[in-house]
């Protein structure tokens, strides 16, 4: 029943991030890579801004939105936008995952914002989303990197929310439509689904953040690697392309021969299809599976990017835990 499997997969290189690399890529395509040069040179900035004016184009992010590149990739990013957007108002915080939990705890233990309310379920499902209150800052992660979960769209956010919605799309951008009305500050970094090396985050803020930028100032110490803003001055440079911090030339190089393939291919478009089918040549085999089930039970629930399984319960009961861990 556990015997070892025969067949390889074609390529041998996938976790959760960096992904494996785009079909076809080799080390020389990263020859034109501006290396040597301070990312502050004309030459070196123009590549940056192709990062960020390609990003807009494929995702078919509004032309009034900022996108900017940060430091610390997506973990620097979410937490960028926590400290310098977060206390104004009230605040929701959901989880049903690892990630969405560290967030609880920056919320939480972190900021210590005292009018928080978190709503968390258990590994497999989802919160309630028809109960959440948007007079109220909404913090969540779009799709659960460890749990397989996913949120099935955006229908659930309210078109007049008076707070912001705060989204971890890490692991959802490039391959499931997200929908930029209903997010107001979004993250996500290239080594999830583009296959990019590590290190950088993206953050992605509509006009209304902008103005929560420009009209909130918190009562907090804020480090410099996470502002935004200063004294309700937007760091506008850091969307034209000066990132806080020294960037990675070699990581621009690659990412940008990430998204030319996902042009290339068709565009997000493309990438969401083939994210789609793979999950669906593992629903094909799970469904005949006699020991194996998605951990998701809601079909609509399942990512197609961060696929969860686990034994079934019968199974377990047979033969017990200590046994299965043997096997």
């Amino acid at each position: 029943m556990f015997s070892k499997p025969e067949k390889k997969p074609e390529s041998p290189y996938f976790s959760s991030g960096p992904c494996a690399k785009r079909p076809g890529w080799n080390n020389a395509l990263l020859e034109g890579a501006i290396l040597g040069r301070s990312h502050r040179s004309k030459i070196a900035l123009n590549k940056i801004n192709q990062v960020i004016d390609l990003t807009k184009e494929l995702l078919k992010i509004p032309n009034n939105y900022y996108v900017g590149i940060v430091p610390a990739s997506d973990t620097g990013a979410i937490e960028m936008l926590l400290w310098s957007l977060l206390g104004e108002r009230s605040v929701e915080v959901l989880a049903w995952e690892s990630f969405g939990s560290d967030w609880v705890k920056d919320v939480v233990e972190q900021l210590k914002l005292p009018d928080t309310k978190t709503i968390t379920a258990e590994y497999g499902k989802i919160v309630d989303l028809n109960s959440i209150d948007f007079k109220s800052d909404i913090v969540f992660t779009w799709n659960g990197t460890t749990s397989g979960v996913c949120v099935p769209n955006g229908n659930w956010i309210d078109d007049n929310r008076e707070g912001l919605t705060i989204c971890d799309a890490t692991s959802a951008t490039f391959s499931m439509d997200l929908p930029w009305d209903k997010l107001d500050a979004t993250t996500f970094s290239w080594q999830k689904v583009l296959g990019g090396e590590a290190q950088h985050g993206v953050i992605v803020l509509s006009p209304k953040t902008i103005l929560r930028l420009e009209r909130f100032i918190p009562k907090r110490a804020i480090p410099k690697i996470f502002k935004i803003a200063n004294n309700g001055k937007v760091n506008k440079k850091l969307f034209q392309g000066s990132t806080i911090n020294t960037p990675s030339m070699l990581c621009i190089e690659d990412v940008l021969d990430a998204l030319n393939w996902v042009r290339d291919i068709g565009g997000v478009k493309k990438t969401i299809e083939l994210s789609k089918s793979n999950l669906q040549i593992v629903e094909n085999k799970i469904n005949n599976s006699s020991w194996l089930e998605f951990l998701p039970f809601k079909k609509e629930l399942r990512s197609c990017t961060s696929i969860c399984l686990k034994v079934k319960l019968e199974v377990i009961e047979f033969y017990g835990e200590e046994v299965l861990k043997e096997k």
